[in-house]
């Protein structure tokens, strides 16, 4: 990297309370707070396009001379950014260069939409290639969000990225890999080897095991708008230099498993049973995994020589919950241990990665003991699918999954 950059750790993709399921916690101020301690730098505003929304982002940061970032007090600084939703149900990032662009926006697609102002989301009723029209011609920079999740992903209901987009595919130059897929496995779809894969936690609550789950690392001069877009596009020496992420088998929807009673399924069992369960008659959702397959042209391990090393992480708070025996990661003994740790190693990233054990052991010997579990990849996994994140197993604990048989398999034999 240019002795003139600087890496800069993102977070692209959050959300504010005025998006369902949201915390009412997500205030700027809150996350702001959250953020150095999880050892990010730029976060997404979240929910932009919300009129509400906006009011909050003004009264709580500050504007910069850069129009697209905004500032807190602290120096967590912030990008404009919101998700929608299309009329194919599929969901799309959009990043804002300045808040008269989100008011341009806002207005070309308020004839196409009736929760503008009442849903963080809101769902534009228009097509993919009619939204990218809209941004690109507003400036804004657009991907698509968490890719191969079976309810709004984009390969939920396309086969390609540019059947989507149309004539606007080459003015797309990211996209989100959600928490059920990895650089190895989006990569052997060599359609997908021209983007730049980014790692975003989709943030609901300011939880350390919720904001900044997921992250992506830029090498940029500055954070700044223009930046950004360079380091997206990989434009004069700009990049993403590391995603960190889940490993997908926690992510929620990474195997094929049934909705209702939860039972893991085999792709081609499922298609034998018409994707509906013969145990209790729910829908059979298919796993990213499943889908992934099925797209893809190349064997695992073929990268583009752009394509940064991809790093799996599981959050300190989970660590620390599965240490001490207590399973809400956001329990109040969990988040009092988490800001132990960060409170004397600077950053959650730093003490999952880099702090040694010994000096781990000085705040707790069993959490650093379990640090160095994760550190080792002793940790293993209960998938998660239909919906449902997988579980941490401790090591030594054997993984149990419930199958069609209802046959108990370790992970290795699934």
């Amino acid at each position: 990297m240019p002795d003139n950059f600087v890496q800069i750790n993102t977070d692209l993709h959050i959300h504010g309370p005025y998006s369902s399921g949201v915390s009412e916690k997500m205030s700027p101020e809150e996350i702001a707070r959250v953020a150095p301690l999880k050892g990010l730098h730029l976060i997404g505003t979240g929910d932009i396009l919300n009129e509400n929304w906006i009011k909050i982002v003004q009264q709580q940061l500050q504007k910069t001379s850069d129009e697209g970032i905004f500032s807190h007090q602290n120096g967590t600084k912030f990008v404009l950014q919101t998700e929608i939703c299309d009329n194919d149900r599929i969901h799309h990032l959009i990043l804002f260069p300045s808040l008269s662009k989100v008011q341009e926006v806002r207005e070309k697609f308020r004839p196409f939409c009736t929760d503008l102002d009442k849903e963080g989301r809101p769902s534009i009723h228009l097509s993919a290639s009619e939204i990218a029209e809209i941004c690109v011609n507003a400036d804004c920079l657009l991907g698509f969000a968490h890719a191969f999740t079976p309810y709004f992903g984009l390969f939920a209901k396309h086969d390609s990225y540019k059947s989507a987009y149309g004539s606007y595919a080459d003015k797309v130059y990211f996209m989100e890999l959600g928490l059920s897929a990895d650089t190895d496995m989006a990569d052997r779809i060599s359609e997908l080897h021209g983007l730049t894969f980014t790692s975003n936690s989709d943030g609901h609550s300011p939880w350390p095991n919720k904001l900044g789950r997921e992250f992506t690392t830029f090498a940029m001069k500055e954070i700044a708008f223009e930046e950004l877009r360079k380091a997206l596009k990989r434009e004069a020496g700009r990049k993403a230099v590391l995603n960190v992420k889940f490993n997908p088998l926690e992510g929620k929807y990474h195997k094929t498993r049934c909705r209702g009673c939860l039972t893991f399924f085999e792709p081609q069992q499922a298609e034998d049973f018409g994707w509906r369960c013969p145990q209790c008659g729910d829908a059979i959702k298919k796993g990213v995994d499943c889908r992934i397959e099925e797209l893809s042209d190349l064997p695992i391990g073929r990268h583009p020589e752009h394509r940064p090393a991809c790093l799996h992480i599981i959050p300190l708070s989970e660590i620390i919950s599965l240490a001490i025996g207590i399973k809400n990661a956001w329990s109040n003994s969990v988040q009092q241990e988490w800001t132990r740790f960060v409170e004397k190693f600077g950053t959650e990233i730093n003490a999952l990665i880099n702090v040694d054990i010994e000096e781990l052991a000085e705040v707790n010997k069993d959490v650093a003991r379990y640090i160095g579990y994760f550190r080792d990849d002793k940790i293993k996994y209960v998938p998660g699918g239909a919906g449902v994140f997988g579980q941490l197993v401790s090591p030594g604990q054997e993984v149990k999954l419930k199958t069609l048989n209802s046959i108990q398999k370790s992970l290795i034999d699934f």
